[in-house]
This record gives structure tokens, C-alpha cells and sequence, in this order.
């Protein structure tokens, strides 16, 4: 056996007992064929997954969209209860065009934010609080549970009477949104673990510093699911209070007009607004989601 270079690469020739070479073995240098750095290559079988993660949700809409085209085309279903989807999307577009959809999807997107808001400014320390003191819980749980038990739809109209219009659909869309953001929190607080608190203490840690840099980063993700939570149930909440304030704004009044008008294609549309209104909360959310761990 010899070892000889060519071209650079070495060779390494076997030869038999007549020295006939039996195969030749060229060792590539890495120089010549690099490899992909790990973590390039992670990210790339991320992306794809990330990429073939929207197959499956597109896939179930192309199905449903198909038998709802069926189903309509065959007369199966009376038009009145489901219209066909080209009727759907014609007053979509009538909508969108007239910009009846886009100033009162507005008006619910402020309302249901400024709610969402309001609860956040509630649920979190009221949360922090209850999962910290045995007293406070043992206080006010009672009547969170009871304040959960009644349904919005109770409390809005007595809140309309009370209060002005805005103002009322703002407090009906906090009072939806609360209970849950409030549970995470107290779930987040309660299962830190608490020898990383001891070791915190033990260094010197408390008040302010020990829940800005040590409590608030490990509760995180529970902090993160009450908020994702909360802001994508805030278009309830504020469709819950423009239906009992029976106003002329919003797109739950575009709904009762629908209705009232025995209108269909015009309610499904509407529908399609709020599912799209919803997609993008979830995806503000999602992103704050992503922003949030590559800080912490």
C-alpha cells in the first residue's frame, strides 16, 4: 500500500500481491466539500416545519369550503339558513368596498383592545397578589368564581343602563376577559420553583428586584398564554356588549342588522370579518410570543 496525492487530495492506492492496484480511496478534504454549520441547519429544518405547518389548516379550509359548495350547489340546504359561498363573497366584497366593514371593524377593535387592556391592568397584580397572600385569595376568590358564574350577557345590559355606551361595552369585554387572565397568572406565580427563589433571597434579592428579574421572567410563559387568551376572547366580550347595547356600531350591530333583515350572505360575511379579526389577534400575540423569549 502507497499514499500519493492528486490534485492536491490524497490517494490511497491498495495493491495486490502482482502491485495491481485493487481500488483507489480519494480522502476529500473538508476544505473542498464544507459542511453546513448546525445551526444553520437547524434553522432550516425549522423553517420547513414552519413552512408545512400551514398545509394542514389550508388543507381542512379547502375541504370544508368544497362540501359547503356542494351542500349549496345541490339545494340540499335552504338558502335562507346557508348561502352559497359565491354570495358570501360577493357581500364581502360589497362590504369591503363601501367601507362599511372597515370603520366598524375599527370600533370593535378598539373596544375590545381598550378591554383587553383594562383587564391586563387588573388580572396581573390581582393575580401576583392572590397567588401570594393566602389571606387576599381566601378573600376574594368567592367572588371572582361567583363573578365567573354569572354570564356577561346578565351584567351588560345593567351596565348599558348605568353607563354610556362605550364605556359599558368596555367593562362587559374587561369582565369577559378577566377571570381567565387572572387564573393563568395565578398558575404562572404559583409554580415557580422555589428553590430558585430561596437561592434568589439568599443572595439578597426581594421586593421589586426579586419580581422584575426573577419571578416575572420564570412566570412568563403563564403570563403569556393569559394574554393571548385574553386578547383573542375580547372580540367576544365586545360582540357580547354591542349586542345588548343594540347600538348601530361595531360589527355585532352589522350582525343584529343581518339578522333582522333576514340577510344571510350578509351575516356570513360579517362572520368571516370577525374569524379574520380573531386570526390577527392571535398572531400579534404569536409574535409577542417570539419577541418575549429572545429577550428573556
Amino acid at each position: 500500500m502507497s499514499v500519493t496525492t492528486s490534485k492536491g487530495a490524497p490517494v490511497v492506492r491498495v495493491y495486490d500481491n502482482e502491485d495491481t492496484p485493487v481500488r483507489e480511496a480519494v480522502l476529500q478534504e473538508e476544505v473542498q466539500r464544507p459542511r453546513v454549520p448546525e445551526s444553520r441547519r437547524i434553522s432550516r429544518v425549522r423553517g420547513a416545519r414552519q413552512a408545512l405547518s400551514f398545509i394542514p389548516p389550508l388543507v381542512l379550509a379547502l375541504i370544508i369550503l368544497l362540501g359547503w359548495y356542494v351542500i349549496t350547489s345541490t339545494g340540499r340546504v335552504n338558502s335562507l339558513l346557508l348561502p352559497a359561498p359565491a354570495d358570501v363573497l360577493s357581500s364581502l366584497s360589497d362590504g369591503i368596498s363601501s367601507g362599511v366593514y372597515l370603520s366598524n371593524t375599527l370600533i370593535t377593535m378598539q373596544e375590545s383592545i381598550f378591554g383587553f387592556l383594562l383587564a391586563l391592568v387588573v388580572a396581573l397584580p390581582l393575580g401576583y397578589g392572590l397567588a401570594k397572600s393566602r389571606l387576599l385569595a381566601m378573600t376574594l376568590q368567592p367572588y371572582l368564581v361567583a363573578g365567573q358564574a354569572i354570564p356577561a350577557i346578565v351584567i351588560a345590559p345593567l351596565l348599558v343602563l348605568l353607563l354610556p355606551y362605550g364605556v359599558a361595552i368596555v367593562i362587559v369585554c374587561m369582565l369577559v376577559v378577566l377571570f381567565p387572565m387572572v387564573i393563568n397568572t395565578i398558575l404562572g406565580i404559583q409554580t415557580i420553583d422555589r428553590t430558585l427563589l430561596e437561592a434568589a433571597r439568599v443572595e439578597g434579592a426581594s421586593g421589586w428586584p426579586m419580581l422584575a428579574y426573577i419571578e416575572f421572567p420564570l412566570a412568563l410563559p403563564a403570563i403569556l398564554a393569559a394574554i393571548r387568551t385574553g386578547l383573542t376572547l375580547s372580540v367576544v366580550g365586545a360582540l357580547v356588549g354591542e349586542f345588548v347595547a343594540a347600538g348601530d356600531r361595531g360589527l355585532g350591530s352589522l350582525v343584529q342588522i343581518a339578522l333582522h333583515q333576514y340577510n344571510p350572505p350578509f351575516m356570513f360575511a360579517t362572520l368571516v370579518v370577525l374569524a379574520m379579526l380573531a386570526i390577527v389577534y392571535y398572531g400579534v400575540t404569536w409574535l409577542l410570543a417570539k419577541l418575549a423569549n429572545a429577550i428573556y
